[in-house]
């Protein structure tokens, strides 16, 4: 008898799109879902938080979607961190 083995293909979710409201971060992910999160309420964002403007407008999505990555601040968020909710 012949058997195989059951492959389960995972999807990872990778992020699509960013924006601000005010000092909330929210990261469209490429299964449809909006992450919010406020910058005042996670203390590993701090340097987000503290960025001015136009250093928050300077984002790039890192090649294959994993992160968001900030040039101007030499810092970025991975995906993985963004749905847990922590660093």
């Amino acid at each position: 008898m012949l058997t195989s083995a059951n492959k389960i293909v995972t999807k990872q979710v990778t992020a699509t799109n960013v924006r601000f409201n005010q000092d909330v971060l929210y990261i469209l992910l490429s299964d449809g879902r909006e992450v919010g999160l406020p910058l005042n309420k996670f203390t590993w964002l701090n340097w987000l938080a503290n960025a001015t403007p136009e250093q928050r407008a300077n984002w790039s999505i890192e090649p294959g979607g994993y992160a968001v990555y900030w040039e101007d601040l030499d810092d970025g968020i991975e995906v993985i961190h963004i749905l847990a909710g922590e660093p």
